[in-house]
């Protein structure tokens, strides 16, 4: 996996991120469940619908996938573009 940084604006691309990661990794969702103490179908979930993470879960998922959460201010013209795009 690249070192770039990857910005997510909406549920959906975090999602992405979270099973893209998961796989360049190449862990199941079991695999990666049994890490954090969670279902294979949790795991699926999660990745379906990340608007249901909670903080602390997102926070064990990035650790668990060598990720590293980080929160900046966008810049205006990205704003305008994902707030026409932006689904929650």
């Amino acid at each position: 996996m690249s070192n770039r940084i990857q910005p997510i604006a909406t549920a959906p691309q975090l999602g992405a991120l979270l099973q893209g990661t998961r796989k360049t990794r190449k862990l199941t969702q079991a695999q990666l469940g049994a890490r954090m103490g969670l279902s294979q179908k949790r795991v699926s979930e999660l990745e379906l619908a990340p608007g249901s993470l909670s903080v602390d879960q997102l926070l064990d998922i990035c650790n668990q996938l060598g990720l590293q959460l980080s929160i900046q201010p966008r810049d205006e013209e990205q704003q305008a573009t994902d707030s026409q795009q932006a689904d929650w």
